[in-house]
């Protein structure tokens, strides 16, 4: 491994790929030229000699003079930014904006501002400043060149995006944060559901009060052989997961055959068994059963309203459906991952993907039919929370990115890095690193095309929720990008244009009336969490991190009010299994320390220990109270007596659940996402069950929120 030389460091900063950084021990790190040079391979860039370096930052600088103008401006309401127009020296040029709604033109002025022009193959390219004015209104709009008399007009993209969201406005509430996947009921079929997150979503506002339910990601994952467990590693996060879908809500239920109703119920009656499981959730079985029921459904002659509405749904949902579709379909066929595909199936604009969609219709309308399927019941789901007194609802989350052989992956390659995953270098909880093996945004990519993926994904999550949750969204301004999946510390941080991808998700928010939740743990640059509260957007504090500047438990008082705050997390075990030292046995146990055990409990048995005192020294637990079920009802009235806007609160604590859903770092050491709800001693609870869990009743009474 050797450091990387200047010329090689002058051309990463001019990519955004970072030659240096600080670890989480407070250490500087120089980044392996071999690491530089593989990341701006996936961006593109030949660094892979000193010789193809200096040609690729020649090229770089001289890129900027080839085009006419930027590929995408994105801009605050209300400012007034210039931008550079490239064209031959001394011609003038005609600038406008075609507004998004089709209204009037908008002129833009040219701004006296001298720039020297330069010669760019053999031509002298001048540079004329244009500034765009503050009353743009919002939305993604069309920013047009023309230059001198000639008649076709150079077009880029301009979004105008609001100032910040405002969630000072926002009524603070408490919610639950939930799996929803493990949260069953004796309907459901071995798995919990959209009607079980409706019900449940409709009693907490009811009878607790509740403001939100807080869900995993409800993506989509492959639904040809094995379902990956993990909602964090979907096969595409715009399209949801039919494992979700309530059979017996679907509307051509009702008009089955008696011969198609009584399969149809055989196949329920084997799926509820799975409910009394309480070791581990069969997602396999589950989706087998419920794919076959789905498919006797699809068979039902719809109304002709019915054939309307889902006319109207895949008009707007357009190639975007199609695409996913058909990878599902072709994922039938060869299976799910495309990269094992016959090669002219690994494009999806190739003749012979074309091909197998003209030639296989109904596999491709059964995909489009599941997700519309999916689009009415979160719909529902969210309507039903809301009638029943929730402010916000349902809260969405979305994954940081998607599986590397999933739809996404395979519809969107011009936008995606090859050959690198996303993960995060080693910090205090995963000493060895994490590998997510998720393929990263390209940055230049996605400013070339206007960010329409980026776009078109954030309104998909938000349609049908009042809230959205960010997991990691540090990765709107750096990604830690993976070169080497054995080894997550080979690896160096990847700048994003945070501007406009936070902006986007400001605009598509208050489009649809979202509260957005960044998710701000780990590693964060100081300046980042002061940029998310500028655009309105809450972030997310968790009891066990928050420190003050001494590493001492931080007072109540001094926690953001601008956030979601909780006791706990998914990566890390129940309260109940925390307080009990559970994460570092198991850590060990699966080779995860960098340290010794004896080491890593005395260290967690003072971390517990300062909780424990602070809950003491403001009298929420008595000297003498060692009951975990008392501590947890403390943990949780330290939290609500914070400012925080949100106050989440896990299930699982509310149940004295101890096992975690989730170790990082591990794929099948444990069954990781596949524990379903239980109690303190693993048994199973069902939604029917909570209402008289007086458990949970007196958690949330303590609450007082």
């Amino acid at each position: 491994m050797t450091a990387p030389s200047p010329a090689l460091v002058e051309l990463a900063v001019a990519h955004g790929v970072a030659t240096e950084y600080w670890n989480w021990q407070g250490e500087h790190v120089v980044v392996s030229s071999e690491v530089v040079a593989d990341v701006l391979a996936a961006l593109g860039v030949d660094a892979s000699t000193p010789e193809k370096a200096a040609l690729a930052l020649a090229e770089h600088h001289q890129a900027r003079w080839r085009r006419t103008l930027p590929a995408t401006v994105v801009m605050r309401q209300g400012w007034t930014p210039w931008f550079a127009v490239h064209l031959p020296h001394g011609s003038p040029a005609e600038v406008w904006v075609d507004l998004e709604d089709g209204g009037q033109r908008r002129d833009i002025p040219q701004q006296d501002h001298l720039v020297e022009p330069e010669w760019i193959d053999g031509v002298q390219v001048g540079e004329a400043t244009f500034q765009l004015p503050g009353d743009l209104p919002l939305g993604y709009h069309r920013l047009c060149a023309r230059i001198g008399t000639n008649p076709e007009i150079s077009v880029s993209t301009l979004i105008v995006t609001p100032r910040k969201l405002e969630p000072e406005k926002l009524h603070r509430t408490w919610g639950w944060v939930l799996q929803l996947y493990s949260v069953r009921s004796r309907r459901s079929w071995g798995i919990g559901d959209l009607h079980d997150l409706a019900d449940l979503a409709a009693w907490s506002a009811h009878d607790l009060g509740a403001g939100f339910v807080l869900v995993n990601p409800l993506h989509a994952a492959e639904l040809a052989g094995r379902m990956e467990p993990s909602p964090y590693l979907p096969a595409s996060r715009r399209f949801a997961n039919p494992i979700y879908l309530r059979i017996e809500d679907i509307d051509e239920y009702g008009d089955l055959a008696p011969a198609e109703r009584d399969l149809v119920r055989t196949l329920a009656l084997q799926a509820r068994a799975l409910s009394e499981d309480s070791t581990a959730l069969d997602r396999d079985t589950v989706w087998a059963a419920k794919r076959e029921a789905l498919q006797v459904l699809f068979r039902v002659q719809p109304s002709v309203g019915r054939i309307a509405e889902y006319g109207a749904y895949c008009d707007r949902e357009s190639q975007g459906l199609i695409d996913f579709a058909t990878w599902a379909a072709i994922a039938d066929v060869h299976g799910p991952e495309w990269s094992k595909w016959p090669e002219e199936l690994q494009e999806p604009t190739t003749p012979e993907v074309v091909a197998f969609r003209n030639e296989n219709p109904d596999a491709v309308e059964f995909h489009c039919w599941l997700q519309w399927q999916l689009d009415e019941q979160l719909a529902r789901t969210q309507a039903r929370a809301k009638a029943a007194g929730m402010s916000l609802g349902v809260v969405h989350d979305l994954a940081v990115g998607v599986h590397p052989d999933g739809a996404d992956a395979w519809a969107l390659q011009n936008v995606l890095a090859p050959n690198i995953h996303v993960g995060a270098p080693p910090d205090a909880f995963n000493q060895q690193g994490q590998d997510w093996s998720q393929p990263p945004w390209r940055p230049n990519a996605l400013a070339e095309t206007g960010y329409a993926a980026w776009r078109e994904l954030v309104r998909a999550v938000m349609r049908h929720g009042g809230g959205l949750r960010i997991d990691h969204i540090l990765g709107m301004f750096r990604l830690w990008w993976v070169t080497s999946p054995e080894r997550p510390t080979e690896g160096t941080y990847v700048r994003y244009d945070h501007e406009a991808l936070v902006g986007i998700l400001v605009l598509e928010a208050q489009r649809s009336g979202v509260t957005v939740i960044g998710e701000d743990l780990g590693t964060v640059e100081p300046w980042v969490r002061d940029y998310l509260t500028e655009r309105g957007i809450l972030g997310t504090s968790v009891l066990w991190f928050e420190r003050d500047a001494d590493g001492k438990p931080l007072a109540p008082e001094r926690w953001r009010e601008l956030c979601l705050a909780t006791v706990t997390t998914h990566d890390l075990p129940p309260t109940a299994g925390y307080l009990a030292g559970d994460h570092v046995e198991l850590r060990n146990r699966l080779g995860l320390l960098t340290r010794p055990v004896e080491e890593e409990l005395a260290v967690d048995e003072a971390d517990r220990d300062a909780w424990l005192d602070a809950l003491r020294e403001r009298h929420l637990l008595s000297n003498t109270d060692g009951e975990v079920a008392r501590i947890v009802e403390a943990m949780h009235r330290y939290v609500a007596h914070t400012p925080a806007k949100l106050v989440g609160v896990a299930l699982t604590d509310a149940v004295g659940e101890r096992r975690t859903q989730n170790q990082p770092g591990t794929t099948d050491e444990y069954p990781n996402w596949r524990v379903p709800l239980g109690g303190p001693e693993g048994e199973p609870v069902l939604v029917e069950d909570l209402p008289n869990n007086q458990r949970l009743r007196r958690l949330i009474r303590s609450l007082n929120i």
